[in-house]
């Protein structure tokens, strides 16, 4: 006897066709207004399910969504894939090891961004009405869950707006993007733990024991040693020629399903062991940009959208919208999490005009929030209010990640970066053949004016340059070094028409390279010099006016009456 029959399969690819088409459709409209896609793909899910669709007409509602369980567990497995394989490519993303380098200030800034946000939430939480928690939990254990759930930061999200804004490759946002990553890591340790004491309910002590040390374990072995044994195991399947990127993508689905296993074997849900395999798949340095490139676009095309849209399918977000809850999670997590960051960034010793663009970067919710509340859900912990709660704050923080970052880099001053650039100190035609080779002649042209040995000059760039790429993208490269006891910033420029590989996010070689050298004692000199640079760069046309020119003084005139047009 089979249960499935042809019209569980026919409504099946009626469902999966119906709000995929709708919500990748939706979500390149908002895209266009710079607006996160999820905000479309939960909408596609309301609009179908029993807030809008169930109550405009149930008889249509019930033909396309009927509430047979095998109907509805054959879209809820496939919006489950999407999810974990989301967690998975979240890891992907996540460059642990430069947020490790980063760490003297990325574990003060993220140990505040946890304790503060959580301290914050405590008092608010255990004070909320019992119609906010689920049936299956006490108060203490729904306090600290909703406590987590608040200092969860959008990873993706301010990644996306400090790409746009075009600092993603700058010190201030290395550091930001260290700080969010070490956050999220230790983020979904907490919440795993807390997790396991809900799943195992009255565990003895020596249980939580085991869960607890089975949990950091298994997170330091993958950190610490996976990423090399990922590594071996590419570089098998490139002596075996196996063809590519099916190799890599199989490996790295098959990596993510057994850290699933782990964490699923030892207590803690399996999303957590995507996440943390996805880390240690990430850090690869054999895994090829087009692999990563071809998963990216799977997941988030084709999987991702269906789990966001089977949110709204599931919830009546009209009959759960608490205007209270709504409040409550809205105020405190923006301002827990917005304090949080401000009082690492000035702990840390960053300027107040860069604490208030760290803090700003720390208020989005996003997708992390969204997936850990519907594991409390899930489970019991918290309501459908609650939850409809927590989704609305996580979308609207994620709308207003952009224009409150927007703000806060406007207000730091763009420095008139032409005025630390002879004309003397631009190196035409510059004959490297790779990018440590171009860093050393670099090097060598700005010794004098710094006043420094070009070997200091060296590491210090290269250290800067191993935490993470300083290509821009369109065939610019900015790396830098910060220099104790400079006198004033220091620039080297390099017209390289042949192109150098540089790990550019847009995979274009670079053929022009600004050498940024800055005092340590002004932390704030190198943001302020890129954005002058970014502005000059983004005048029409310049670019490409910079690469045709026939000599040095022909690049500084292109780069001079470029600037002049800004003012």
């Amino acid at each position: 006897m089979h249960l499935l029959t042809e019209d569980h399969i026919m409504i099946f690819l009626l469902q999966v066709g119906l709000l995929l088409a709708l919500a990748r459709g939706l979500g390149e409209v908002f895209r266009r207004f710079r607006q996160p896609s999820i905000s479309a793909e939960i909408l596609v899910g309301v609009l179908f399910g029993p807030t809008i669709l169930g109550r405009v007409a149930p008889d249509l509602h019930a033909f396309v969504f009927p509430p047979d369980p095998i109907q509805m567990k054959m879209l809820g497995t496939v919006a489950w894939l999407g999810i974990l394989l989301f967690l998975l490519k979240a890891g992907l993303e996540t460059n642990f090891a430069a947020a490790w380098r980063q760490r003297k200030q990325a574990l003060l800034l993220s140990a505040s961004d946890l304790v503060v946000p959580m301290a914050i939430t405590i008092v608010p939480a255990w004070f909320l009405p019992a119609t906010a928690m689920g049936e299956d939990t006490g108060r203490l254990l729904f306090t600290l869950f909703v406590a987590v759930i608040m200092t969860i930061s959008a990873l993706p999200v301010t990644a996306r707006v400090l790409q746009d804004l075009k600092i993603y490759r700058t010190d201030l946002g290395l550091l930001i993007m260290s700080a969010l990553t070490i956050n999220d890591v230790a983020g979904w340790v907490v919440f795993a733990l807390i997790l396991g004491t809900v799943t195992e309910a009255g565990m003895s002590l020596e249980h939580m024991a085991f869960v607890l040390s089975s949990t950091v374990a298994f997170a330091v072995v993958c950190l610490a040693w996976g990423t090399r044994l990922f590594d071996g195991l590419l570089g098998f399947l490139a002596r075996r020629r196996v063809p590519q990127p099916a190799g890599e993508l199989t490996l790295v689905c098959v990596t993510g399903m057994l850290g699933g296993a782990v964490t699923a074997a030892i207590g803690i849900h399996a999303l957590f062991g995507f996440f943390i395999a996805g880390i240690m798949a990430g850090g690869a340095s054999r895994l090829s940009e087009r692999t990563r490139h071809v998963f990216d676009q799977m997941v988030q095309a084709i999987l991702v959208p269906l789990f966001f849209t089977a949110i709204g399918l599931k919830l009546d977000f009209a009959g759960n919208f608490d205007l209270l809850l709504v409040s409550v999670v809205l105020v405190v997590g923006i301002v827990g999490r917005w304090l949080a960051a401000y009082l690492g960034a000035r702990l840390v010793g960053q300027p107040a005009s860069h604490g208030r663009l760290i803090a700003d970067a720390h208020v989005p919710g996003g997708e992390m929030q969204i997936i850990i509340g519907m594991l409390a859900l899930e489970y019991g912990v918290i309501s459908e209010p609650l939850y409809v709660a927590i989704v609305f704050g996580a979308i609207a923080t994620s709308v207003m990640a952009g224009p409150l970052m927007g703000h806060s880099l406007s207000r730091i001053e763009a420095a008139d970066w032409l005025a630390f650039l002879p004309v003397d100190q631009i190196l035409f035609r510059l004959p490297a053949t790779d990018r440590d080779e171009a860093i050393h002649r670099l090097c060598a042209r700005a010794a004098a004016e710094a006043g420094r040995d070009a070997e200091v000059l060296v590491a210090a760039v290269l250290q800067r340059e191993r935490g993470q790429s300083t290509a821009l993208g369109n065939q610019v490269a900015t790396p830098h070094g910060r220099i104790d006891g400079l006198a004033r910033p220091v620039i080297v420029v390099a017209h390289c028409p042949n192109g150098l590989d540089w790990n550019s996010p847009d995979g274009e070689p670079v053929r022009l390279i600004f050498l940024m050298l800055t005092p340590t004692e002004d932390p704030g000199a190198h943001l302020r010099i890129l954005r002058g640079l970014s502005r000059t760069l983004s005048r029409p046309g310049l670019i490409q006016r910079l690469l045709s020119a026939e000599d040095a003084p022909e690049i500084f005139e292109a780069l001079r009456r470029a600037q002049r047009a800004l003012v």
